[in-house]
């Protein structure tokens, strides 16, 4: 399956996946609320947020395993919102593999050729067994291979009839977390080697992050923001965003204009950060920094701390805080080692606990709980929201955090 190049397909709707003002209801409750998104023809993408935000009843309308109740699917310039799942160009692929276990890894892998009644599929097979990393299987049993050697297999089968499009639903999720961050990196692999459309579901963060060109993160049933994993990551442009992707650490504050800059009062503290990073429209907004940007000085009297804190990486311990820095003191609560760095909780003044996180680069240990701390990041790594959005919403729980997205 030769890919077409971007210049090729350029101006054309041919292949691309729309989803056009659809809304799916079940009974009194709304699963998908008028949706409409373009999902470029080659692209991964992937639909990401929590249980019952609506990505699985998307994902099975896109099937053909549910009706909208309204608007419309289209692929290219065929509307395919009333076709049937099997007259659809397109293939699923699911977390329970769904593979026949009286058949072996080539019988497996030709089932959807055999049912179109082509006789000569060894050729077609073979490849796509090479495809995925799995020449010399064909005479297994799925029960003879590990579950990500199946998943290998549920991928093939669908492949190799050459859909349109390929649905992802959960597909890792029944993996082991070494198992699956393999996969992730042989999902893309074969995404950008076929050239297909990939539309993938997920509710893992990292998941989404690794393997999809764009991710567009649902909650209740609509869409709250779209864009690169970069994007939505560095720049969130609601609170759940934020919160959904990795952890963050947001902060009550008010907003005036100050030049390229939005001046900021935190608790009686004066910050800024640049007015390119702001899309709050009111004075009330939260201001938001991720764990990583954090770091942490030793406070006036106390020995500095290690793990890449300011006081290891050429600045003065005293005042060790770089000049235009936003900083606030603090008590470091907690400490946790995580392996690639080291997790810290620091209370401020007003109560509220700030997360930081510090790769474990040097060698000395970490910042013991109780030590006075200035915590401090450069504004350029800080965002500003409208405070109309909850500040916890989005946010996993927090065992379920410890080291995300590190």
């Amino acid at each position: 399956m030769a890919r077409q190049s971007r210049q090729e397909r350029a101006g054309r709707l041919e292949g691309d996946l729309q989803i056009r003002d659809v809304t799916k209801t079940f009974g009194a409750h709304t699963a998908v609320d008028d949706l409409t998104v373009t999902i470029p023809e080659g692209s991964f993408f992937a639909l990401l947020g929590p249980s019952g935000c609506g990505k699985t009843t998307t994902l099975r309308m896109v099937a053909g395993l549910e009706e909208p109740t309204a608007g419309e699917i289209w692929l290219g310039r065929q509307d395919v919102t009333r076709l049937k799942p099997y007259r659809r160009p397109i293939n699923t692929v699911f977390q329970n593999y769904a593979l026949f276990p009286h058949l072996d890894i080539f019988e497996n892998v030709a089932f959807g050729l055999r049912r179109r009644g082509i006789k000569n599929v060894r050729a077609q097979v073979e490849d796509m067994l090479g495809l995925v990393e799995l020449a010399g299987y064909g005479d297994r049993r799925p029960s003879e291979l590990s579950g990500g050697q199946q998943q290998r297999v549920a991928l093939a089968r669908a492949l190799i009839n050459q859909p349109k499009v390929l649905l992802l639903d959960e597909p890792l999720g029944a993996l082991d977390l070494k198992l699956r961050r393999q996969m992730q990196i042989e999902l893309k692999r074969i995404q950008t080697e076929v050239g297909l459309t990939f539309l993938h579901v997920t509710h893992d963060q990292e998941e989404a992050m690794t393997m999809a060109d764009t991710i567009a993160v649902m909650n209740n049933g609509r869409i709250e923001q779209m864009g690169s994993p970069a994007e939505l990551y560095d720049r969130p442009a609601t609170t759940f965003v934020a919160n959904f992707l990795g952890q963050c650490n947001l902060l009550r504050a008010t907003a005036a204009p100050a030049g390229d800059d939005v001046a900021l009062t935190v608790e009686g503290r004066r910050w800024a950060v640049p007015a390119a990073r702001s899309s709050a429209a009111g004075t009330d907004v939260w201001v938001g920094v991720r764990p990583e940007k954090l770091r942490l000085t030793a406070a006036a009297g106390t020995a500095a701390p290690a793990a890449g804190g300011a006081g290891t990486t050429g600045s003065a311990v005293e005042p060790g805080v770089p000049a235009g820095a936003n900083a606030v003191e603090g008590v470091v609560t907690d400490t946790s080692y995580v392996g690639v760095s080291t997790q810290y909780l620091v209370r401020v003044p007003w109560g509220q606990e700030l997360v930081v996180f510090e790769q474990n680069a040097g060698v000395e240990g970490p910042v013991e709980p109780g030590t006075d701390v200035v915590v401090h990041f450069d504004g350029g790594h800080g965002f500003v929201l409208d405070a109309g959005g909850d500040g916890v919403r989005g946010a996993a729980p927090a065992e379920a955090t410890v080291g995300a997205m590190t």
